[in-house]
């Protein structure tokens, strides 16, 4: 704190056009122990003292991977690369492996420093964008890091290849119905097991997934993992091979996550714990699943409802989701919600619902002109401007960017600009469907929100 005191007394000596910095400080683990984060702050604005930059701002990313989370897409970092860009000119960090771990991941960034006017310089590494041999320091020492990555992924590898192998459990959570002893075993859970077997059975008898997940959520059964449970929670865990006490690999398989068992090189499943279910229970309770989905009508791969997170439900305020159902083989889709008793009343045809947001929308907001957020540089010289946002008016209103883009983006820019639909329904006697009423809710701040913010890192995908 002293050090501290005595950066800022410092700073305020600088002259107001001084260079502005800004401190990136990352660490992969955060622990009771770590002292790093602050290490890396302290020397890092004494190297901003050094160089005449004033501190604007600490981007601090703590349990953050850099090999999994670029800097664009970290919680604070990315804040400032995304929508504070014209707050500060040079970024600050300890360390190239504190900064990315990857050749891309540093390129990309260079790019942008240079498609914005910014510089990059580093605390323990030979990197300054302003100059040409700093450019290639950042690509040889983004190299090296990368290297370095590699070398850590095979070892990882080469422990789980080896670790799946063994009758021990050494890496890894364990399946749910399993702890381990200490002692490197899986031995069974006993209120888990009774969870199971009370599934099992709810499962023989026809009960759905999504009425078990219920029942389990009000009688405060705890999922293992944090949160509630849901069909698809609870689908995944009776689907396990791992329920038999047997060593499996999680895979996916056109998106969808399925457990394989794992085999020795015999061809034999590797043992790991005690069953809870004999392969012939476990076998009638996936029977039993299959012949309750085969009841069940056909979902959009795409997805079955439209403006998710936008319409909800008046009462309880969960989103309303379609739900279908068939009786003599017809189909049937209702919106439902999720807290009120049995979804509250469905809200039949969702396409009409569908209709009837957009013409409120479309009346509410369509006419507004479509306004777009532009970065500027700045000039260079005392005459020079700072960088900034500009907003652009194309002279295209929202309601021809809906007409022209579709429902989709109409339904983006709602949930960006925090606008609601609240979905009442009210029963009418005598009839078997509900009248459905529409409120829509816009925030103060929308028109702000609305405006539109392309991606400075478009085409990368993680």
């Amino acid at each position: 704190m002293r050090l501290l005191d005595e950066f800022l007394l410092a700073e305020n000596a600088l002259p107001p056009d001084a260079p502005r910095a800004l401190i990136s400080v990352r660490l992969s683990a955060l622990t009771a122990d770590t002292t790093s984060p602050v290490r890396q702050e302290l020397e890092l604005r004494a190297l901003a003292q050094e160089k005449g930059l004033r501190v604007v701002g600490v981007a601090r990313d703590l349990n953050v991977s850099a090999t999994r989370v670029p800097p664009w897409r970290r919680k604070e970092l990315g804040c400032w690369l995304n929508d504070r860009a014209p707050d500060f000119d040079v970024i600050l960090f300890w360390k190239m492996d504190r900064f990315v771990r990857r050749v891309t991941d540093l390129s990309t960034m260079i790019d942008w420093c240079s498609a914005h006017g910014k510089n990059l310089v580093s605390k323990h590494d030979v990197i300054d964008l302003s100059t040409p041999r700093g450019q290639a320091a950042a690509e040889l020492i983004g190299a090296l890091a990368a290297i370095e990555t590699g070398s850590t992924s095979a070892r990882v590898t080469s422990l789980w290849n080896y670790a799946r192998t063994q009758s021990d459990w050494l890496v890894g959570k364990p399946p749910y119905g399993y702890v381990t002893d200490g002692g490197g075993k899986l031995v069974i859970e006993p209120q888990a097991r009774r969870v199971l077997g009370w599934c099992r059975d709810a499962a023989l008898r026809g009960v759905s997934a999504r009425r078990m997940a219920t029942v389990l959520n009000r009688g405060g059964v705890p999922t293992g993992g944090g949160g509630q449970w849901t069909a698809s929670t609870l689908l995944r865990r009776l689907r396990n091979p791992a329920l038999m006490g047997l060593r499996v690999v999680e895979e996916k398989d056109g998106g969808v996550r399925r457990s394989k068992i794992v085999r020795d090189r015999d061809g034999l499943p590797v043992r790991v714990a005690e069953p809870i279910f004999t392969e012939g229970e476990w076998r009638m309770l996936q029977s039993a699943l299959d012949q309750r989905r085969k009841s069940q009508p056909h979902r959009s791969a795409s997805g079955a409802t439209s403006f998710l997170g936008v319409l909800v439900c008046t009462d309880c305020g969960t989103n309303m989701t379609v739900q279908r159902s068939a009786v003599q083989g017809r189909t049937y889709a209702y919106l439902r919600c999720r807290n009120c008793p049995s979804g509250g009343l469905g809200a039949p045809e969702p396409d009409a619902v569908y209709r009837a947001l957009r013409a409120r929308v479309i009346s509410a907001l369509g006419a507004q002109p479509v306004r777009t957020r532009r970065y500027v540089r700045g000039g260079a010289g005392p005459q020079g401007t700072e960088p900034h946002w500009v907003i652009e008016v194309s002279g295209e209103t929202l309601g021809d960017r809906w007409e022209r883009e579709g429902q989709e983006v109409m339904s983006d820019d709602l949930r960006r600009a925090g606008i609601t639909c609240r979905v009442r329904r009210t029963k009418i006697p005598r009839t078997r469907a509900p009248e459905v009423g529409l409120e829509l809710d816009v925030p103060s701040d929308a028109e702000e929100r609305l405006i539109i913010k392309p991606d400075a890192f478009p085409d990368l995908v993680r």
